[in-house]
């Protein structure tokens, strides 16, 4: 899990909530945000229309596969 936040935020400033479910924060990189960036499993503009109206963004890790099995006769 990512918690997206503008350079320079008071995590302090974060929903208590939010800060309780995350847990420890740990800083991991910095990145340049432009609409001409590509994410892995973000969209850019969501990402930092998120940063300027909440102040954060929180990427949520990708669904575990679970394939579709059957058994046959």
């Amino acid at each position: 899990m990512y918690l997206y936040v503008p350079r320079g935020a008071d995590l302090e400033e974060l929903p208590d909530g939010l800060l309780r479910f995350l847990g420890h924060l740990e800083a991991v990189m910095e990145l340049p945000l432009g609409p001409e960036r590509k994410l892995a499993r973000a969209d850019v503009c969501e990402v930092m229309e998120k940063l300027r109206g909440q102040g954060y963004f929180v990427q949520m890790p990708p669904r575990p596969f679970r394939p579709r099995l059957r058994q046959g006769e």
